[in-house]
């Protein structure tokens, strides 16, 4: 991946605040809906999700999870040219005494300020999702993927 492909992938992500979360529902594939923030210099993504929703159940009893982020549509620009991320990722909850919770926490509001009283749903937790590998389309033959330690380099650049 060249410079400037890593550079539209961390734009892509710090600018784009929706995923779509693939989870193994049943020992089915699940797609859903997620909004997520980044943890600093690429040490993570971080959703919140209520216990009621089918993707927080799966997520606990198997973390193997993706995550695809897409760059909104823009006019002349075809779909199939779409700059989009998916990453692969293992989820784990972050529960409120974790080293990182503070973290995490100020993370998510950073980015989703009106979010903040949700943290007092008892049904809602933190997870966070440690990226071990990335795949990177940046429009038409333009794809390449990245490993963990090259998504954190990535991340971390002018951080």
């Amino acid at each position: 991946m060249d410079p400037s492909q890593a550079h539209a992938l961390k734009a892509l992500l710090e600018t784009q605040p929706v995923a779509s979360l693939a989870t193994l529902h049943n020992g089915e594939p699940a797609a859903s809906m997620v909004p997520f923030a980044l943890l600093p210099a690429g040490q993570g993504v971080v959703i919140h999700v209520s216990r009621l929703a089918t993707h927080t159940k799966d997520m606990l009893a198997n973390p193997a999870v993706g995550l695809l982020v897409l760059a909104s549509p823009a006019p002349g620009l075809p779909v199939q040219a779409l700059p989009r991320v998916s990453l692969q990722g293992r989820a784990r909850q972050c529960l409120n005494d974790a080293a990182e919770y503070t973290e995490a926490r100020q993370a998510y509001l950073a980015r989703f300020p009106e979010s903040e009283p949700m943290f007092g749903f008892a049904d809602f937790s933190l997870f966070v999702i440690g990226v071990r590998s990335a795949r990177f389309v940046g429009g038409f033959a333009q794809a390449g993927s990245v490993t963990a330690e090259r998504f954190v380099a990535i991340m971390a650049a002018g951080a």
